[in-house]
């Protein structure tokens, strides 16, 4: 056993079977920095868990450190881990049936988000610098927000998804957390491919005024700061509306896409290997069978002219801003219909980059009741470094943290 595994887990963040290291470099862009890695993210050597024990026993262990993880060892990070997902990534919230709910060091009597729920824990408790997740729903942006650290979900297809356990293939990410938004965007320059040399600089700015109309009342007023920090930045922002048909069609349309494609990769296993689920996650696997059995050309098609609709906004110099969620992160006991309405709201606000395959970051940006609040900037397919840049750029004007 790595020495490595010997820290404590303050937080709670990181799978039984997780606990290993390995070293870095001993030099590198990042020598002397830690890092967590989401466990469907693979480690030669080691099952990854998927966040269900089910699984990590029906599985064999990964032959391959997954690319992410070896570009972050050679340039001298350090691994200490393996964190909790919420079960097959399944959940925005970060409560593990199997595994318990992981430490919100930002607001430690709420939920950290989910579904790579540990990652933004051991992050915001620093137990280590940045950490790895997956985003397909919402699964880095939601616990970034949460936890009061930065995360991003990477343009869909930027980055080779090999060693990473997929979920729902058109919609997943690569993403990863930090506290610093220097080290957010370092972390970007290794693993994300150069910019292109011709793109111009992203000069307009767009705020979604139906995202706002899903937010709290408290939250949109606790992030006027920081996004006026961001139209200065800009110069000017103008009011859009990004879905003229509503957000609600457009997440029961994700909803439905999503759930058919996450049973057409997950369906097989889970009827031969029967696994026990939590309730909400039990459920939702329910829905996802039903789903695949339906005709969703309607909602394909949809999906294409909302993919269009926002990359025109965009163009190639564009930039929307908006919550990264409804408000803070539910009470850890907080139960039944009020998480499960709260879930859908911020899916509201997610699935806008989610169904375009396009960047976001979400940056901490505020405090509502003494918890974290983020505000996203989504860019045009191919700028995450520029929305890193940005970042760099307005940390010190938008960082609130409590």
């Amino acid at each position: 056993m790595s020495p490595l595994a010997d820290f404590k887990d303050t937080a709670g963040a990181f799978v039984p079977h997780g606990r290993f290291g390995l070293p870095g470099a001993a030099t590198g862009p990042l020598a002397g920095r830690t890092f967590a890695v989401k466990d469907f993210i693979d480690i030669a050597g080691h099952v990854t868990g998927s966040g269900n024990p089910r699984w990590l026993e029906t599985h064999a262990p990964a032959t391959a450190t997954a690319p992410c993880v070896t570009t972050l060892l050679a340039a001298g990070a350090t691994m200490i881990g393996k964190t909790i997902s919420d079960e097959l990534a399944y959940s925005l919230n970060g409560d593990n049936f199997h595994y318990g709910t992981p430490l919100n060091g930002a607001a430690p009597d709420r939920v950290p988000g989910g579904s790579s729920s540990g990652s933004a824990s051991a992050v915001s408790a620093r137990l280590c610098d940045f950490a790895l997740g997956t985003d397909s729903g919402g699964s880095v942006r939601i616990p970034a927000s949460y936890c009061g650290v930065y995360g991003i979900r990477t343009t869909h297809g930027i980055m080779p998804l090999d060693g990473i356990v997929p979920f729902m293939p058109s919609l997943d990410v690569l993403g990863w957390f930090a506290r610093e938004a220097r080290l957010f965007a370092d972390i970007g320059g290794l693993l994300l491919p150069p910019a292109a040399k011709s793109r111009p600089p992203l000069r307009r700015l767009m705020r979604s005024l139906d995202a706002d109309a899903e937010t709290d009342a408290a939250t949109v007023e606790a992030l006027a700061p920081a996004f006026t920090a961001v139209s200065q930045q800009f110069g000017r922002a103008e009011p859009v509306r990004v879905a003229p048909d509503g957000l609600e069609a457009w997440r029961t349309q994700f909803r439905r896409l999503s759930a058919a494609e996450t049973w057409g990769v997950n369906g097989a296993w889970i009827e031969a290997a029967k696994p026990v689920f939590g309730p909400a996650i039990a459920d939702r696997f329910a829905y996802a069978k039903e789903a695949a059995t339906l005709d969703l050309a309607a909602d394909r098609a949809a999906r294409s002219k909302i993919t269009q609709r926002l990359r025109d906004m965009l163009g190639n110099d564009g930039v929307i801003c908006l919550p990264t969620a409804p408000g803070p992160a539910p009470l850890r006991s907080a139960t039944g219909e009020a998480v499960e309405a709260f879930r859908q709201r911020a899916q509201r606000l997610t699935c806008i980059a989610g169904l375009a395959g396009l960047p976001q970051i979400s940056m901490p940006a505020a405090t509502v009741d003494g918890a974290p609040v983020g505000l996203s900037l989504i860019g045009p397919p191919g700028r995450d470094l520029d929305l890193l840049a940005l970042a760099v750029i307005l940390e010190t004007a938008t960082s609130r943290r409590p």
